[in-house]
This record gives C-alpha cells, structure tokens and sequence, in this order.
C-alpha cells in the first residue's frame, strides 16, 4: 500500500539520484513509498537517469518539466501527481537525511502534527557539515523575517525538508503563489487555519554533488512572498516586481545622462542613447536575478540572446509609451497624466512581451 510520496525537485542532480534512492529504501523499507523526481530539464540528463532508475525501480516516477522551473512550482506538481496520502519535499543533494522520514510519518498519523519540518536550528540539530556560514547567516536572517510573515513560531521556517498529508497541501495550491524556492513559508502563509508544527532536528550534511541553487537573492522571496500575501491579488506579483525594476532602471538612465551630457557626449541624442542601453541593461540583469530568478538565464549564449530579446521588447513597448502619451496630450488630456498613461501602458506591454518570449518559451 503506498503511503508516502517523496518529492525531489531537481536541478542538475544526475549523480545523486540513484545513491538517494538507496538512502530512502534504507530508512523507510522496500514497500509503501515513491520517489517523484521532478526535474526542470536539467542540462546533465538528470531526468534521464530519473527515466533509467524508473526501468528497473517501479517505485520512482519522472515529471520532466520544459519551459517552467522553481522548487515551489515543482512541490506543488508533485502534490497534484501522486495519491500517497503524505507527502514529503526533500532536496536531492544528500543535504537532508532521510532517516527522518519514518519519524516524521509516523508523528503525522499519530495526529502530533499537521506539518513536520526537519530543522537545521532546533535543539540537538547541527549544521557543521554545512561548512557555509554565509549561507548560514542568510538562513538565519530569512527565518526572523519568515516568522513575521507566517505568525509561526519555528527554528526554521525556510526548512526545504517536511512532511504534510497530501490532501492538506492539495487544498491550498490553488491560492499559493509558487514563486520562488521555499514552499513551506508559503504553505504556512496561505493556511486560514492555524497549522500544528512539530520539528525534527536535522543533521544538515555537506552536498554530495553539484551547486546549490541559493544565493543572496533567497532574501527577495520573502519580499515577494509578503507582497503575494497581501497585495497579490491585486496587482500580480511579478508585475510590481518588473515594475519596482524599471523605477530603479529610471534612476540609472539619468544618473548616466548627467555623467555624460554636456560634459563628456556634447550630442545629447548620443548621451541619450548611451543612457537608454545602460538603463536596459540594469534592467535586465535585475530582472533576469531577481523577478525572474526561478526562470534565470544562465550561460553567455542563453544571457546574450536575452538580453537581445529584452531590449527589442523595450524597444517596443517604448513606441507603445510614446504613442499612447502623444496621443492623449494632442487631445488635451493634461501632459503629465498623459506621460503616466503612456508609462503604464509601456510597461504592462514590456512584461508581457519580456515574460513570454525573453524569460518564457519562444
């Protein structure tokens, strides 16, 4: 009978599946469990090593994603695919033991909890293995704001280790946002009732292969995830991020075209030109780092391509501004409301353009 599905989000784990799969079956046995590897089309053939595991082990299952990537977007897939009454996200790098995984079923159906989280702080847990205490400081800082946004009280709340019924987190994504790469901060978030949490220490271990997919920029999930949970609804999350962005993008353009003009371009169309390319360029950066750090273009190639794609879609959707404003001012609206009009029209077409075909699918 299956009881438990153990989701891995993947990306470019090849080598550690196989040895992660034997880890599993030696904490919870040969019977009553699946692995779903959720892979985001990892460039190391990840998810066909996930397909040739499958061969011969009925017990893993593949979802290769094309076109979508993020660890929350992945958790929730793996939710809506299996039917194991529990579910656990881990990730694949051997960072999280999965000598947990019996503990934490067994406290779930004994009703000690409704959420398990394995957590790096809580006492008799440690993290000397992590030899990272960057990476550590970072988590230290995002678990202080995360329990401001949740109202729980946790050692770690941006675990990427837990457990909870599936049907538990089945009823919730239909209001989580899916952004970003902690799932759990946004789990306790969503929840209208009031979530019982027991915690697990956790050795947290050395990675066995491959790169960690956090950086500095793990702070701005938990910008984008209290914004998400209060004003998302009415304006979408990305879009104020974009937005926030091309405000900072304004700054940049004319601090350089007073660097540049009169005293260094005397042609103020060249300054200008100058301003516009850096201006774009900050911007896409920004956004290629931060609003779209789930989708991020990574390589010279795939970085070079984009930011081709970004500008032409600014290009674009500056045509939109321009045309828009012009319009309404020859029409005697007042000419700054009618600049704002064409602001806002310019941006909404540069995020949709720039969504689908520079950070999207072609």
């Amino acid at each position: 009978m299956l009881d438990l599905a153990i989701i891995l989000p993947t990306l470019n784990e090849r080598g550690n599946l196989a040895p992660l799969v034997e880890r599993i079956e030696g904490a919870l046995g040969a019977e009553g469990w699946e692995v779903l590897i959720v892979d985001d089309d990892s460039k190391d053939g990840t998810a066909d090593e996930a397909r040739a595991l499958a061969q011969s082990d009925r017990r893993v299952r593949v979802i290769q994603r094309i076109g979508r990537r993020g660890l929350a977007s992945a958790a929730i897939e793996g939710f809506c695919a299996t039917a194991a009454p529990y579910s656990a996200v881990m990730d694949a790098d051997h960072q999280h033991d999965p000598a947990l995984l019996p503990k934490m079923l067994a406290s779930l159906k004994a009703g000690e909890a409704d959420i398990c989280v394995a957590s790096r702080f809580a006492e008799g847990a440690s993290t000397a293995d992590w030899a990272e205490p960057e990476r550590e400081k970072l988590s230290g800082m995002a678990n202080a704001m995360a329990r401001r946004l949740t109202g729980v009280e946790l050692t770690d709340p941006m675990s990427g280790y837990f457990m909870l019924p599936t049907a538990t987190a089945r009823e919730l994504v239909p209001r989580l946002s899916g952004i970003g790469f902690k799932i759990l901060l946004d789990l306790l978030a969503t929840s209208d009732e009031p979530i019982k949490v027991k915690e697990f220490p956790l050795n947290f271990a050395k990675r066995r292969e491959g790169e960690s997919k956090l950086d500095r920029a793990i702070l701005f999930d938990f910008l984008a995830g209290l914004y998400d949970k209060t004003l998302g609804r009415v304006i979408p999350t990305r879009f104020a991020l974009f937005g926030t962005v091309g405000g900072l993008g304004v700054i940049v353009h004319y601090a350089v075209l007073f660097a540049l003009f009169p005293h260094l371009l005397d042609a103020f169309w060249r300054a200008q030109l100058v301003a516009v390319l850096t201006a774009m360029s900050f911007n896409f950066w920004l956004n290629n780092w931060l609003t779209y750090r789930d989708k991020r273009l990574t390589g010279w190639g795939e970085v070079l391509r984009g930011w081709a794609g970004f500008c032409l879609t600014c290009a674009v959707g500056g045509f939109a501004n321009v045309a828009v404003a012009t319009f309404l001012e020859s029409s005697g609206v007042f000419w700054m409301l009618s600049a704002l009009c064409g602001i806002l029209i310019g941006s909404v077409w540069n995020f949709a353009l720039s969504s689908r075909f520079v950070w999207g699918r072609y």
